[in-house]
């Protein structure tokens, strides 16, 4: 498959910061170097909503194919005021992405048609595709390793560009280097390891 052409964006401001998140959590985030990038006021809110923004991430993407840029916590702000996240600042807990919500906010914020979408067979991505531009697709997050055996499926969120009969091509916002980051190409039979059977179908 050919570059799809949309610009990739970490869910990290630095998008080489995946290991030692894996290593050492989120904790790892405050030494960012670029965390201001994201617009958070305090590198411990980078920090905190960093490790839960790669559906913000795939917006931001989505938002970067037709020209315009969102710092990534400016759009997970206004995803939380429609619902799309909910944040318990008792534990300092964030639960999201909620598709509905999210659904709603980028119809209302940036008029863009989406639809949640359940029971998705891997093969039906393609079709998908012909109607609607991008699929943000519910994977495992070890894809950045397809050759691994994923302990469960769904959890994480890539934005898939293109699919065939054969292979899907997507941008993955918690790739650890090049290859797993941006147009990653796999084999229809690999991505279904890891995909949750769900996602969101967005128009350009």
């Amino acid at each position: 498959m050919q570059q799809s052409g949309v610009p990739y964006f970490s869910q990290w401001e630095t998008p080489g910061m995946t290991l030692p998140v894996l290593a050492e959590g989120s904790q790892a985030l405050l030494r960012d170097p670029l965390w201001r990038h994201s617009g958070a006021g305090t590198i411990e809110e980078y920090a905190r909503w960093a490790v839960n923004v790669c559906g913000m991430a795939c917006l931001k993407m989505i938002l970067a194919a037709r020209g315009e840029i969102h710092p990534t916590l400016e759009l997970a702000r206004a995803c939380t005021r429609y619902g799309g996240y909910v944040v318990n600042e008792i534990d300092a807990s964030i639960k999201g992405l909620i598709y509905a919500p999210f659904v709603h906010f980028l119809g209302e914020r940036f008029g863009l048609g989406a639809e949640v979408m359940t029971g998705v067979t891997t093969p039906a991505i393609p079709e998908l595709l012909s109607k609607r531009r991008f699929f943000i697709a519910s994977v495992h997050s070890a894809i950045r390793w397809p050759e691994r055996e994923p302990p469960s499926k769904g959890g994480h969120l890539v934005l898939v560009t293109a699919a065939s009969d054969e292979t899907i091509r997507f941008h993955n916002p918690s790739g650890q280097d090049a290859a797993s980051q941006v147009d990653v190409t796999l084999p229809l039979a690999v991505f279904d390891r890891f995909f949750a059977n769900r996602g969101i179908s967005v128009d350009a």
